[in-house]
Parts: C-alpha cells; sequence; structure tokens
C-alpha cells in the first residue's frame, strides 16, 4: 500500500510546481506595465482631461470585467478534475459551456451599452471634459467585451491543463500589441483617448484569438460541439452554483479591498496616500503569490478527479511550501527595502514618514495572508465554493467587527488590524475546513 501511495504521489513535484507557477509570475509582471504605458501615452499629449479618461474609462470596464472572473476559477476545478478522471469529452465540454457564458456577458453589455456608461459614470462622476473623453473610451472598448471575457475562460483551461507557458504568451503578446498601438495611434496618428481603446479593443481580441489557438486540442474533441451534453442540466447547475458561490466570495473581498480605501480617506489626504503606496505591495504579493495559488488550483484539480486523498495532500503541501517561501520572502524584502520604495514613491516627505509609520504592517501582511492566499487556490481546485464562500463571508463580518471596535480607538493603525484580522480568520476557517476536503476527495 505504500509504495502505491508513493507511486501515486511521486509526479507531485517541487519542479512540476515551479513550471506551472513560474509563468504565471512572469505573466503578472506585464500587468502594471500595460497601465504605466497607457497614461504615459496619454500625458504626452499635455493635458490632464485625456488622462483621467482613460484613467476612469480603464476602471470602470475592470471592474464590469471583473464581475466574470469566475469563468477563470471556475473552469480551471472543473476542467482539472475532468482531466484527472480521464473525462476528455468533459474536458472540451467544460470549456465550451465557459466559452458560451462569456459570449452571453459580452453581448449583454454590448446590448446594455447606454445604460452601463450612464450608470457608471454616475457612480463615478469627473468634470463634463473627463466624462466626454471617457464616454468615447468606454463606446470603443465595449465591443470587445466578449474577447476579453473569454480570456477568463480561456486562461482557466490553460491553466487547468498545466499549459501556463501559453497563459504566458497570451498575456505578453496581448500587452504587447496594446503597447505598440497605443505608440502608434496616439503618438503617431494623434487620435488622442479613442486611439488607447482601439488599441486595447484591438489587443483584447488577439489575446483571445491566440488562446483560442493554443487551446485548439479541446476543439479536436467532438463534444466541444455536442450541445446535448453542453446544455446537461445537471451540469449547468453544477456550473452555475459553483460560478455563484465564487462570484460571491469575489465580491465581499473586493468590498473589504474598496472600504479600506474609502476608510482610509477619513483620516485626510496624508494617510490616504500612504495607504494608497502600502497597497501596491500588497498587489506585488498577490502577483507573486498567484504563480503558487494556480499551481494548487490544478494539482488539486486533477487528484480530486482522481479521487486520491494521497495526491490531495501532497499537492497541497508542495504548493503551499513555495507560498510562504514567497510570503517569507516578500515579508523580508518590505523590511529590508519598503522604506527606500516608500521613498521612490512618493517625494513628499509627510507622505513619506506616514507610509513609514504603516510599513510593518505590510512586512506582516504576505505572512499572515499566506494561507488564505494558498487554501483559497487549494478550495478552488476541489470546486469546494460553498466552503469558500461561507469563510469568507465569516472573514467579511469579523473584519466590519474589529473595524466598528479598533477604529473609534486607533484610527488607521485600526484599520491595518482589522484587514490582517481578516486574513488571518479566512486563512484559520479554511485551515479547519481542509480536513473535510481531503475526506471528501475518497468519497
Amino acid at each position: 500500500m505504500s509504495s502505491t501511495v508513493e507511486a501515486a504521489t511521486a509526479n507531485i513535484s517541487h519542479r512540476r510546481v515551479l513550471k506551472i507557477a513560474l509563468p504565471i509570475v512572469l505573466s503578472n509582471a506585464t500587468v502594471p506595465i500595460l497601465g504605466a504605458v497607457d497614461v504615459g501615452v496619454v500625458g504626452q499629449l499635455g493635458e490632464a482631461a485625456p488622462i483621467g479618461a482613460v484613467a476612469l474609462g480603464a476602471i470602470i470596464l475592470s471592474s464590469l470585467y471583473w464581475v466574470f472572473g469566475f469563468l477563470r476559477m471556475g473552469t480551471v476545478g472543473l476542467v482539472g478534475q475532468a482531466e484527472g478522471s480521464g473525462d476528455t469529452a468533459e474536458v472540451s465540454a467544460w470549456l465550451t459551456r465557459a466559452l458560451v457564458v462569456a459570449l452571453i456577458g459580452g453581448v449583454a453589455l454590448i446590448t446594455l451599452q447606454p445604460l452601463v456608461i450612464w450608470a457608471s459614470l454616475q457612480l463615478a462622476p469627473a468634470s463634463e471634459e473627463v466624462e466626454d473623453l471617457a464616454r468615447q473610451y468606454l463606446t470603443i472598448r465595449i465591443w470587445t467585451a466578449p474577447a476579453a471575457i473569454a480570456v477568463f475562460a480561456l486562461t482557466g483551461w490553460l491553466v487547468a491543463m498545466e499549459r501556463t507557458i501559453a497563459v504566458f504568451w497570451v498575456q505578453l503578446v496581448m500587452n504587447g500589441v496594446n503597447i505598440a498601438l497605443d505608440l502608434l495611434f496616439v503618438l503617431v496618428l494623434d487620435w488622442g483617448v479613442p486611439g488607447v481603446a482601439v488599441a486595447t479593443a484591438i489587443a483584447e481580441t488577439t489575446g483571445a484569438a491566440l488562446g483560442l489557438w493554443f487551446c485548439r486540442s479541446a476543439f479536436l474533441q467532438p463534444a466541444w460541439r455536442d450541445w446535448s451534453r453542453i446544455f446537461d442540466r445537471a451540469k449547468l447547475v453544477r456550473m452555475a452554483l459553483l460560478n455563484t458561490d465564487i462570484f460571491l466570495r469575489s465580491a465581499m473581498l473586493m468590498i473589504i479591498f474598496t472600504s479600506f480605501v474609502f476608510i482610509g480617506a477619513r483620516f485626510g489626504d496624508v494617510t490616504l496616500a500612504a495607504n494608497e503606496i502600502l497597497a501596491q505591495f500588497m498587489h506585488i504579493t498577490a502577483y507573486a503569490m498567484d504563480g503558487f495559488a494556480f499551481s494548487a488550483e490544478t494539482l488539486i484539480a486533477r487528484a480530486y478527479g482522481k479521487r486520491d486523498p494521497a495526491q490531495v495532500r501532497r499537492s497541497a503541501f508542495v504548493t503551499s511550501f513555495w507560498g510562504l517561501v514567497v510570503g517569507i520572502t516578500m515579508a523580508i524584502g518590505f523590511a529590508l527595502v519598503g522604506a527606500w520604495l516608500i521613498e521612490v514613491m512618493a517625494k513628499d516627505v509627510e507622505v513619506q514618514q506616514t507610509a513609514r509609520q504603516f510599513l510593518p504592517y505590510m512586512v506582516a501582511a504576505p505572512l499572515i495572508g499566506c494561507a488564505a492566499w494558498m487554501l483559497d487556490g487549494i478550495f478552488i481546485g476541489a470546486t469546494r465554493s460553498r466552503d469558500m464562500r461561507n469563510m469568507m463571508a465569516l472573514s467579511f463580518v469579523i473584519y466590519w467587527l474589529a473595524i466598528f471596535l479598533l477604529l473609534p480607538i486607533y484610527g488607521n493603525h485600526g484599520l491595518w488590524v482589522a484587514l490582517l484580522i481578516s486574513f488571518a480568520v479566512r486563512g484559520l476557517s479554511l485551515g479547519l475546513k481542509y480536513p473535510a476536503l481531503e475526506r471528501d476527495a475518497a468519497a
């Protein structure tokens, strides 16, 4: 029995985890570069309004597309389990189901675009000039909504198939095309803000097309267009429940991070700026941790598909080991060079001093949040979305309780402590649920 278990877990190696994770980390590194180029290009126009319009339009569409982020996470678990169980027909069918959802969602945004754009600008009002330019930007980009949303589904399928190098190339080509066309349309052809929108729209379509090409093996299976299978009621219900739970979990997490910014603004512009600088460190940590969380998603999903608790345990251990390595590395890095990074990012002396005052919380964040990040990946792979939703709800309630109790006494210190408490509660509560996840793998 022991030799059988050893043979089953031998292929869950550190090398395999790194092979999955590193392309994701590299692809994530291209994301902030694109944002900087978008702003930098319109900044060459010599006016403030185009910068504000591009920033506003990009945030609105990112928020709208974020709603469909469940497609990536849900697709990883469902496809990975099908692959682990040897059900190649369902490996293809799940991709088609996800792409159908992307198409419906994208067409809905296009159809409702007057209402969507109006409501978005009502929620984020700006000057008349900025709103006019942002409306032009949104009107152009929203036409490629199906392609932009489809990238979530395609990425999820590729991650589940352990083809993260393809994910890297999709991201690299998409951002590369965007940057090149930004320079052409804005600086050479002088199209202004519409030029940035057209560049991004073409890049998103290119990314979706490249993703489809990388997923071409799925379309070699007749099941990808077996519509009776695709629209099987039980499968659709399972997909809907999974994605709803993931959406609710993500919405609560987004509310926590958004409220952190809004509540911090109560303490003045200096504190708001300091919190925002430290929040960038949080984004860096998330980009680094994502690769190993993605590794957990796909390896746990495959082990679950095989109904092999030993592989589940080995996958959880190896991926979490590397997640902890990243967390410790980020904490040490912030402790050693965090003060210098603050000085680079902010020239205002008062902002620098305030950010350094709260830097210890950011040093602690990767260590405290590591378990939550990694267990999210583990539970996504196991498609135990109800546990994720419920433990996120518990974390959400305790976060607001901590805000209520700590903010009046400790101010911004209380805000940071509440955020770290929410990380700790999510990690601890999911950890307590983990044994049931392993038992379920054998059921």
